[in-house]
């Protein structure tokens, strides 16, 4: 594995073969695929932490999602990669979404796992709540209404690990680059669906309240193609949660694109 910055991101790259990138959501950090990485081991795997996340610095500039479309690209080609599998999870599916639309001859496929084309309007207001709880000192207790909202009630009872895992990488942001992305994800606009071509898969846990099967399901119907699937017992972190089968749809997905 080797650990490099490109530009405004921080990036772990391992592996070899056809090149995935994976980009985690808000809150999230690259550690959060870190359960797919034995299914994914005969791919070259690049994780990135985005902007103001994880290991990477605070952006001088204002954050959007376009911002880290922008970033993502541009660390690609700091990797010397021209082509890959996307694989996101919730805001990161947004900037999948985004590079899809508007620079398809980047992306193989699209793996999302909790995917949204935009927020609705209560998500909005609620973003924006959320910043400036980050900003006021109240991360640890953003970190304990995630555990306690976008969590199953399944996972928060037979998996402490995962529990916290989450917990952890809330916690461990920058409160400030945290709040920043979060208005960042509140202003995000749905890109046209009509507009990606990739092979796609949406994975929705059935007991996600951030984004419901509904939403994953609907998102599936503008895509060409598209293959909607769930997961049982399953809340929005579906890699940390159900990370065997989450893994093993990633893996059966990936084999038949690559067929």
């Amino acid at each position: 594995m080797t650990t490099v910055t490109v530009g405004q991101i921080v990036a772990e790259v391992t592996g070899e073969g056809h090149p995935v990138v994976m980009i985690h959501g808000l809150g999230g950090t690259s550690n959060m695929f870190q359960p797919q990485m034995e299914a994914l081991s005969a791919y070259r795997v690049i994780r990135l932490d985005l902007p103001g996340s994880g290991r990477s610095a605070r952006p001088l500039e204002p954050l959007t999602i376009e911002a880290m479309s922008n970033a993502v690209v541009r660390a690609m080609e700091g990797v010397g990669v021209t082509r890959a599998h996307f694989v996101g999870h919730s805001m990161g599916t947004i900037v999948c979404q985004q590079i899809a639309a508007t620079q398809p001859s980047l992306v193989s496929s699209l793996a999302l796992f909790g995917a949204l084309a935009e927020p609705a309007e209560a998500t909005r207001q609620g973003l924006a709540s959320r910043a400036r709880l980050a900003r006021s000192g109240g991360i640890a207790d953003i970190a304990d209404q995630i555990v306690a909202n976008a969590l199953s009630a399944h996972t928060r009872q037979t998996s402490p690990a995962a529990v916290a895992f989450v917990r952890e990488s809330i916690t461990r942001q920058d409160p400030e680059s945290y709040a920043r992305t979060c208005e960042a994800l509140a202003k995000a606009t749905a890109v046209d669906s009509r507009r990606i071509s990739a092979p796609t898969l949406l994975v929705t846990g059935e007991a996600d309240t951030v984004n419901p099967m509904s939403v994953g399901q609907a998102l599936a119907d503008r895509i060409k193609g598209a293959i909607f699937s769930s997961l049982d017992r399953c809340g929005h972190w579906a890699t940390v949660e159900c990370p065997r089968e989450s893994s093993q749809k990633l893996a059966d997905f990936l084999r038949r694109v690559d067929r």
